[in-house]
């Protein structure tokens, strides 16, 4: 288990460091104005020449690469030069962050409770009414474009149980229809899963095995059946958590939540470099991040899980 994890978190920062080497080899490709304001028009060739020298762009690229990796490493992320200019680009991330980590995580913890109620509820009626309506909900919410059920969330059931169509801060009801809008697509996904290795596992040797000794049926689905079923889709638990403070960028455009969610759009349209190429660096961190977690999380709820090369797996 050490070994393994050892060995993947090595992988994992050489990962992030070449996608560090990526980004910051094609941020230097972008336009010159995004490293300045709004009057780069008006700047002459020397006052453009000295902003470039103070920001050590017109040192040697190698020169450039290392004193860059040097400031991520001292936490020194660099200023906004054209959505907020001068403002840290710490700041900005901080300012959004917790909003959409906040609804992220809430909206993570309804799709889990109900996403995994609705798959044991469909593996224990397979073939019947509520496996046929649970089927029909995911087959819906995968089919239909999110950006429909959002309008529809948003316009008819607000009118319906006369809810805000607008995030408030002082309002907590107004995060009501945000989180559902979140939560549908999670809870689907779930349910999904769940029923699909429930119905796998009661089909095993073991679970017919503890039937014909006659164990109650409650406790061969949740003690056995529901645990390992519950094993691979453990391995993507990380990423939807840690993953939640990107934000989403439909659900906060249309209820006008200050989160991280177009925050990235909004630096590559005002090519504001310095903070499009932080922004991909923290996505890209914490995704791999979450991939690393999922593969520890995994073994610790099931330790007859090996992942070493010669152990081989389960």
């Amino acid at each position: 288990m050490l070994k393994y994890t050892v060995k993947r978190l090595l992988q994992s920062l050489v990962t992030v460091l070449i996608i560090v080497i990526a980004v910051f080899l094609l941020m230097r490709l972008m336009p010159l104005e995004g490293y300045f304001g709004d009057e780069f028009q008006k700047l002459t060739p020397e006052m453009i020449n000295r902003k470039l020298d103070s920001l050590g762009l017109l040192d040697p690229p190698l020169v450039q690469l290392f004193n860059f990796l040097g400031n991520i490493v001292r936490g020194n992320l660099g200023v906004s030069t054209r959505l907020q200019i001068d403002v840290p680009v710490t700041t900005i991330m901080m300012q959004k962050m917790p909003v959409s980590a906040a609804f992220g995580i809430c909206s993570t913890l309804l799709s889990l409770v109900f996403g995994i109620a609705m798959g044991v509820t469909q593996a224990r009626n397979k073939g019947k009414f509520a496996d046929s309506l649970g089927t029909a909900y995911i087959i819906f919410i995968n089919s239909v474009p999110p950006l429909v059920y959002y309008f529809f969330i948003q316009v008819f059931v607000s009118k319906w149980f006369n809810l805000p169509m607008r995030y408030s801060l002082e309002n907590p009801v107004s995060w009501i229809l945000p989180l559902v809008s979140l939560s549908l697509g999670g809870i689907a996904g779930y349910a999904l899963w769940i029923r699909r290795y429930m119905v796998d596992e009661l089909n095993k040797d073991y679970i017919k095995l503890a039937r014909a000794k006659g164990l109650p049926y409650k406790n061969i689905m949740y003690k056995h059946v529901l645990r390992n079923a519950f094993v691979p889709m453990a391995q993507y638990l990380p990423v939807s958590f840690l993953m939640t403070i990107g934000g989403s960028l439909l659900v906060e455009e249309l209820y006008a939540i200050p989160g991280m969610g177009n925050l990235l759009v909004q630096a590559t349209t005002k090519q504001d470099n310095n903070l499009v190429q932080i922004l991909i660096l923290v996505y890209s961190t914490v995704g791999i991040l979450g991939v690393f977690l999922g593969d520890v999380l995994m073994i610790l709820i099931d330790p007859r899980i090996t992942l070493d090369t010669k152990g081989g797996s389960r």
